[in-house]
């Protein structure tokens, strides 16, 4: 695999605690050019460059990735790029020209994975097709994330993730039961397949490595999702069950909702398991519901779920949210409060794993973000800086390349640079 080019320009963050800071990174030496603009594709490279792997994200001279202006932004910096962009390095590079097509040719035989996420066809209009990429370099992966795949009636419509919320079955059985159909406020589906590009970008080069030959990864967004919301189409092949809209409650056990406490506060209270409910009967002081026939199994006592609800939430309602908390923790009941952003910045077991934490940046100064994703206790990831202004690094990692000065000129002057 490809050795990273050094960059000693580029701030850093402090490792892991959890190992040495000599420990080299499980994905030291891959190389990944990220095309792909807003979030499935873009996430998927910065989960491989949590790890170690060296990431070029590429983009248009004049057209930087729209994630960059997503959402609130400081001093005029856009703040979800700083997340997103991590661990990589800035080049433009304007695809549709020759000297750009031949730049990423260049880049292409130094790499071991692209991710695109360009509407079907577009790379081969730019003569980049996957032909002309493996003859670059055989060994190289193409990972190409599109809303619908790259084959099929809708290939080549545009799509985004929440269409992809709205097909898969999500929102039909998101809401309360008397309520339209909800979407999530955040990219659902994209996160999901960002990380099941990362995962198939993982099991290809575990695949390159008996076959030493790269392949195409092709993802659509409408896909991962399904396997998230589980055995649904199962259920509906074999008994021609449709899940409905159920609220906060489950078809499948109770109780499980969403309680107010006496200081205005929620909690959410799960009882999957058949001992744990029986916990929280008793504990709420109504032990004779756990004798009644009904309350033996989950789907049963799902079907009991007002009775329930009206013990569990009329007991959680007398009492302040730090007695709910202390009194579920001393009888083992699953628990846990309803936070916003302020509460999760200083929850004592997210601090415990350092999930959200803070990283140096050269425009914002001392920042805080979610940490890398996992834990891993020889070979952990890091984020080694946040992401970065467009272009930042486009003269060295063109240097790096074996371009001159006089070739950057001249794709200057194409306007491919």
């Amino acid at each position: 695999m490809n050795e990273p080019g050094p960059n000693p320009s580029l701030p850093t963050a402090p490792t892991s605690p959890q190992a040495p800071a000599t420990a080299q990174p499980p994905l030291h030496g891959v190389r990944v050019l990220d095309l792909a603009t807003l979030f499935a594709g873009p996430l998927a490279a910065t989960l491989l460059g949590d790890f170690g792997a060296e990431v070029v994200k590429v983009e248009h001279p004049a057209k930087p990735d729209p994630s960059r202006g997503h959402g609130p932004s400081k001093d005029g910096v856009g703040l979800w790029w700083k997340l997103l962009g991590r661990n990589k390095r800035t080049i433009t590079l304007n695809l549709s020209k020759p000297g750009g097509r031949a730049t990423l040719l260049r880049l292409a035989a130094t790499a071991d994975v692209i991710i695109e996420n360009f509407r079907p066809g577009t790379l081969e209009k730019w003569d980049l097709s996957w032909e002309e990429l493996s003859a670059a370099n055989p060994r190289l992966i193409l990972a190409r994330v599109t809303a619908f795949g790259q084959f099929g009636p809708y290939a080549h419509r545009p799509g985004f993730g929440t269409l992809a919320e709205a097909m898969s079955g999500f929102a039909a059985i998101t809401g309360e039961p008397d309520a339209p159909p909800v979407l999530p406020p955040f990219g659902l589906a994209d996160s999901i397949a960002g990380l099941a590009t990362a995962y198939a970008v993982m099991t290809a080069l575990a695949a390159r490595e008996r076959t030493g030959e790269g392949q195409v990864v092709d993802m659509a967004i409408i896909e991962p999702i399904l396997t998230v919301l589980g055995p649904h189409p199962l259920w509906y092949d074999q008994l021609g069950y449709v899940q409905e809209r159920t609220g906060n409650r489950s078809a499948n056990n109770a109780p499980r909702n969403t309680y107010r406490t006496a200081d205005g506060a929620w909690v959410a209270v799960s009882t999957s398991a058949q001992s744990i409910a029986e916990r929280v009967l008793r504990l709420v002081g109504r032990p004779d519901l756990i004798d009644e026939p009904w309350f033996a199994t989950g789907a049963d006592r799902a079907a009991h779920a007002d009775v329930l609800d009206a013990a569990v939430g009329a007991w959680i309602a007398a009492r302040t949210r730090t007695d709910v908390l202390a009194a579920f923790e001393k009888a083992e009941a699953a628990i846990a409060p309803i936070q916003d952003v302020r509460d999760v910045m200083t929850d004592p077991q997210y601090q415990a794993l350092d999930t959200i934490t803070a990283v140096d940046d050269p425009e914002l100064g001392p920042i805080r973000m979610q940490n890398v994703l996992f834990r891993l206790s020889a070979t952990p990831g890091a984020i080694r800086w946040t992401g970065r202004p467009h272009g930042a690094d486009t003269e060295q990692v063109l240097t790096e390349l074996g371009l001159t000065a006089a070739d950057l000129t001249a794709l200057r002057t194409e306007g491919a640079l």
